[in-house]
């Protein structure tokens, strides 16, 4: 049987970080920048299209300045909710703006090798590992491509990282890995065929695609390009804003939403003018940028802010939020990756981010670490109990049960205890053991995060992929990767 997938729904706690004039006003402010200052789109396709659909278009600097009735018109053809689909339906995600669910981290290009702890460069195997890994973690809604595959060639590496997730898992796929028209056009056949076919990957898309914007006010080319062609296979598609305070954004946190919200909200705007209704999403990880260094942090209050300031702004705009969080600048799982960890995922959870990335990575979203991974997840489980809330009705008053125990009497006996005993929260990881145990065994919450990655890869396999369709998948790669060479040599 598949593995059961977590995720956070109906929740009982909410946070509203921008007030509804506060968030008109960036809106408004995002309408002027795009409209006075433009966005850049290096790419002729897209500066065809928008010509087309009446901005003003500068072919040199390749800069795109669009009125904002034509962004807010292309926008509200967006549909609000819809499913990401799944190998196995019952691990399908819908999001319909009540179920928050978690993802792996991608996609680095380094790893702590699970066996021997050294840290190496990712490779294909990795991929294929860490799928297998979150398979069979109930906490793991769907999969982002978590690693780089750099042992396979760069104009198709994005394939063989989604096929080597297919045969490690029965969920939802995201990659952030595909940036170039004729990639798309073979992950979009590799696509039909798991799904079963054109039609069907349509109802239940099994692969959703994120593209990240080029910022400050830029988008890729060929991310650009990629995202029509999967668009009109009908396959979900985000783009990400990673502006930082004091380098690809304004010190101030505002000014920074804005930059972010304009490249994101052009580009959105221009694959809804093109294919009118398909899903499209939202998708941020803001940070500010290191005081002394000027380097991406991966974490503090800012990162927090924006969790929830951009649920708000993805509301507004009534589209799904892919909202990046984890993702800690600690180099170890520590006091550090555990605080910064908590505080985003809250931050983002409570807000009612739809898809909350991150779970898995070091060093600013560079390293891969299966225990932090399990120890994020661990972090979920604690958001997930408490956006439940408390409920109150006869049952839970346990007046009876009061009655029964009595004054100096003890719960432990009660029926009413063996009955709701196991709705309280246990612990993977958390060390409650007495002291004098702890002294002894010298082991902590690392080493048993580890130890469970070790048993899931060991011990968890999913429903393979059919033989002739793993095998059909490989044929489009290879296809591509012959064109590719055949382009190359002439």
């Amino acid at each position: 049987m598949p593995k059961a997938i977590k995720s956070i729904t109906n929740p009982k706690l909410s946070i509203n970080i921008l007030s509804d004039e506060e968030v008109l006003q960036i809106h408004q402010a995002t309408l002027h920048t795009i409209e006075s200052v433009g966005v850049r789109f290096p790419s002729q396709k897209a500066l065809s299209l928008w010509r087309e659909f009446g901005a003003q278009v500068d072919p040199g600097t390749q800069i795109v300045k669009v009125n904002s009735d034509i962004i807010e018109s292309a926008l509200k053809n967006a549909p609000p909710a819809y499913v990401l689909g799944a190998r196995t339906r019952e691990q399908a995600c819908p999001l319909d703006g009540n179920h928050v669910f978690l993802a792996t981290d991608g996609c680095g290009v380094e790893v702590i090798d699970i066996n021997t702890g050294k840290r190496r460069p990712s490779c294909l195997q990795d991929v294929a590992d860490i799928a297998r890994v979150a398979d069979g973690t109930e906490e793991i809604g769907f999969h982002w491509v978590a690693l780089s595959a750099q042992d396979k060639p760069a104009e198709t590496r994005g394939l063989h990282e989604i096929r080597a997730v297919w045969q490690n898992s029965t969920k939802h796929i995201q990659t952030e890995s595909i940036y170039s028209e004729a990639e798309a056009h073979v992950a979009v056949e590799m696509a039909s065929a798991v799904a079963g076919s054109a039609q069907a990957l349509r109802e239940q898309p099994v692969l959703s695609i994120m593209q990240c914007t080029a910022s400050p006010l830029g988008q890729d080319g060929g991310s650009i390009e990629a995202a029509l062609i999967a668009a009109e296979a009908g396959i979900p598609i985000g783009f990400m804003t990673m502006t930082a305070n004091l380098t690809t954004g304004p010190a101030t946190l505002a000014g920074n939403l804005v930059v972010g919200n304009a490249e994101v909200l052009t580009a959105l705007a221009l694959i809804q003018l093109a294919y009118p209704g398909v899903p499209i999403f939202y998708a941020a990880a803001q940070t500010a940028s290191d005081l002394r260094t000027g380097a991406y942090t991966g974490g503090g209050p800012e990162d927090f802010l924006y969790g929830a300031a951009t649920n708000r702004l993805a509301n507004f705009y009534n589209v799904p939020l892919s909202m990046g969080a984890f993702a800690t600048g600690a180099k170890e799982p520590n006091w550090q990756a555990g605080l910064e960890n908590s505080l985003s995922a809250f931050m983002a959870c409570v807000s009612m981010s739809d898809m909350l990335l991150g779970a898995g990575f070091l060093h600013g979203s560079r390293i891969w670490s299966y225990a932090q991974m399990m120890l994020d997840c661990e972090i979920f489980s604690i958001i997930h109990k408490m956006m439940a809330g408390i409920e109150v009705n006869d049952e839970t008053l346990a007046l009876d049960t009061i009655a029964s125990a009595g004054p100096g009497g003890n719960f432990l006996t009660q029926a009413h205890t063996l009955k709701h005993m196991r709705e309280l929260f246990l612990p993977k990881f958390m060390d409650r053991r007495p002291y004098n145990t702890w002294e002894e065994k010298g082991d902590d919450a690392r080493t048993w995060a580890l130890d469970r990655a070790r048993q899931t890869l060991e011990n968890h396999f999913p429903e393979p992929l059919d033989p002739k369709l793993d095998a059909a998948l490989e044929e489009m790669i290879l296809g591509l990767e012959g064109n590719t060479e055949h382009t190359q040599r002439a």
